[in-house]
């Protein structure tokens, strides 16, 4: 009798050893939830983009919505001229310097920024760096108190047009470009 009590007890303590192992297609909660967010992120229609670089031996990374022209006007209409821009899509663009720099000859120091534009038909565009930097809806959270930083830069025209929004570190510190604008943001 005691073999036999000692026999079920074996067998069901293997049947609840199996039963308790998930399945090959099973995943846990969070598993799932990174997995959703991942195939989010993959079908979006502006990708979250990231780039970083060196300037001066200074590590410099940017991230982004990569909106697209799609057959749009973009300046003046998509992105109205004298308003502030997000400078992507989504949330807003954010920029994280690992040492303090500065940005068209002004002083900025280490941290991360949103970096936020004010487009013009002609002159010079407004370049705005701001301590609320993990903004989720990009311009509509804005608040011009926190801004840290605001520079001009000369836009630049190119003949060749890029269908997608992008940035690069690169001489001479972070340059945008979107459909024939070229932005040169000069950084030290």
């Amino acid at each position: 009798m005691k073999k036999h009590y000692l026999g079920l007890i074996l067998i069901g303590s293997l049947y609840f050893l199996v039963a308790c192992q998930p399945k090959s297609e099973e995943k846990s909660a969070s598993e799932g939830q990174e997995q959703l967010e991942e195939n989010e992120k993959d079908q979006r229609p502006s990708p979250l983009l990231n780039v970083e670089g060196q300037v001066a031996g200074k590590s410099i990374k940017v991230q982004y919505g990569s909106p697209a022209i799609k057959d749009r006007t973009i300046w003046g209409d998509l992105v109205p001229y004298n308003v502030v821009w997000r400078t992507g899509a989504n949330e807003a663009t954010y920029i994280d310097l690992s040492e303090a720099v500065t940005v068209e000859g002004k002083a900025l120091a280490a941290g991360k920024y949103s970096i936020f534009t004010i487009p013009k038909e002609s002159g010079t565009w407004t370049v705005i760096f701001n301590s609320d930097w993990n903004l989720e809806h990009g311009h509509f959270q804005y608040n011009e108190k926190n801004d840290v930083l605001r520079v001009e830069i000369e836009p630049q025209w190119e003949q060749t047009s890029q269908e997608s929004l992008s940035f690069a570190v690169a001489s001479p510190g972070l340059i945008m470009r979107w459909e024939k604008l070229k932005l040169p943001i000069a950084i030290q």
